[in-house]
């Protein structure tokens, strides 16, 4: 049974994300908080293993509350619950930063918000399944700009599977790698920060000009897509460099996981590894097709592993798939494939 506290200083939301959680049999909203100095006291005396946080409170707001966590131990799994501002953006990164363990993004209109109700859940039980971290400190060194890549995409229920995956990725992996999901402008520098922190090698939400280094894992930021265009290295490879682009978003997003694979489909051509996990619609099929035309690997996650599977589906229909497997067994494949190819 999963214990949580809940802090909000709203009612309603508290009301909503007790009644969402209460649904699950091996959940226990076992208090709420509407504040900061209130979520302190009931820590203390109700020693949660997980409480989800607001930001802004009355009192002590949700970074102040993450300042003093640092003195309790043992201290419960932190989720940060972010409204959709950049505001908040600017937030959530600072609590990953302060040792926050995840967060997941509030809809903008109450009538929505037992929506979330799935994901809240599955947020809430996979925290259960990490360790809890410090903040890393990566002693991997670069390889240098990479003649290989992987290229991960995906969109709802895509995070949680990230965690298993880049966890599992081998630290001596001699490619880079640039993942692509779907999420509102200003986020996704907060899940390069939590990322990092699972990862073997360094991760970073992508920045103008990123070079696509081996044993590197890079963000495409949210708001623009992430295009990759080739560059010769000092050895006289060819390597990717990021280009962000404010082409009109495709398939209704930006970035878009097509525009990601094409992109490097061009510059890699047969040293390309795709990866879909879970997501809605139709972003990645055709890029994943660019790749296999071009010579590289196409794989796709097992539906039973996924919470969506339209993306994967996606290239399923373009007929792009050169394997379909488990979660937990993609990451060895990975390698087995980036060590076959020449460089």
């Amino acid at each position: 049974m999963v214990k949580v506290l809940t802090v909000d200083d709203s009612v309603f939301m508290r009301t909503i994300i007790r009644d969402i959680l209460s649904k699950d049999p091996s959940i226990e909203v076992v208090g709420t908080a509407s504040n900061g100095l209130e979520a302190l006291e009931k820590i203390q005396e109700l020693k949660p293993d997980v409480m989800t946080l607001d930001i802004e409170m009355p009192k002590m707001n949700g970074l102040e509350v993450l300042k003093e966590l640092k003195k309790i131990r043992p201290r419960p799994k932190v989720l940060m619950l972010s409204s959709l501002t950049s505001k908040d953006a600017e937030a959530t990164t600072e609590a990953i930063s302060l040792g926050a363990d995840d967060f997941m993004l509030k809809p903008k209109d109450i009538p929505h918000v037992r929506e979330i109700g799935d994901e809240l859940i599955g947020k809430v039980k996979h925290l259960m399944t990490l360790p809890s971290f410090e903040v890393p400190h990566k002693s991997v060194e670069s390889g240098g700009a990479a003649d290989r890549v992987v290229l991960i995409g995906s969109s709802a229920g895509g995070p949680p599977m990230l965690d298993t995956l880049l966890a599992a990725i081998p630290p001596t992996l001699p490619a880079g790698i640039i993942v692509t999901q779907h999420m509102p402008t200003g986020f996704t520098a907060a899940l390069a920060a939590r990322f990092n922190r699972i990862a073997p090698f360094p991760v970073k939400e992508t920045d103008n000009g990123d070079i696509v280094e081996s044993r590197r894992i890079l963000l495409s930021k949210a708001g623009v897509h992430t295009v990759i265009s080739g560059v010769i290295g000092p050895n006289g490879t060819k390597s990717g460099r990021i280009v962000h682009s404010n082409a009109p978003p495709m398939h209704g997003v930006r970035p878009a996981v097509d525009k990601t694979f094409e992109s490097a489909a061009h510059v890699y051509g047969k040293r390309c590894v795709s990866v879909i996990l879970s997501g809605m619609g139709n972003d990645a099929g055709e890029g994943a097709h660019a790749i296999r035309d071009a010579g590289g690997v196409s794989i796709i996650c097992d539906e039973k592993d996924c919470l969506v599977y339209g993306m994967a589906r996606s290239a399923i229909n373009k007929e792009a798939v050169d394997k379909v497997l488990p979660l937990n067994k993609i990451a060895q494949e990975i390698e087995r494939v980036v060590l076959q190819m020449e460089g």
